[in-house]
């Protein structure tokens, strides 16, 4: 097999994949779960095992990124690959893109001079809906 026919097969872009990247747009984050259970509203056959494929693939081309986990371990997706901030809530996972790094890095770059940050930040707290919830 040829250099050109093995790009080729990296890089298709399949029905499901498509889907999963605008089901992303809409909702923001999902967990392949997730991801399963709203593809097989347009797929039912689609398997646990090809959104799994798919999401690897999207990941490692730089389409889709990583989200912090749900609470349960679950790893998830994101629908921005480039690199931001987290705001997620500690009873129902709920995710919220924040953009808090530049406020940090200001902070310790005056506390300590010799280092860099380069990681991005997930605050947790506890979000509108379930914070209502609780007071009812």
């Amino acid at each position: 097999m040829s250099y050109a026919s093995t790009n080729t097969l990296q890089s298709r872009q399949t029905p499901y994949c498509s889907a999963i990247i605008e089901l992303l747009r809409q909702h923001g984050h999902a967990t392949n779960a997730d991801l399963l259970r709203w593809l097989r509203k347009t797929y039912p056959l689609v398997s646990a095992t090809t959104v799994h494929r798919a999401t690897t693939r999207l990941a490692k081309r730089g389409e889709i990124g990583h989200a912090p986990a749900n609470n349960q371990g679950a790893m998830r997706y994101d629908s921005l690959a480039t690199p931001h901030d987290h705001f997620m809530c500690q009873r129902c996972s709920m995710l919220h893109d924040v953009d808090v790094i530049s406020e940090v890095r200001s902070l310790l770059a005056a506390k300590i001079t010799d280092c860099a940050v380069s990681g991005r930040v997930v605050i947790t707290g506890v979000c509108k809906h379930c914070k209502t919830e609780t007071s009812l």
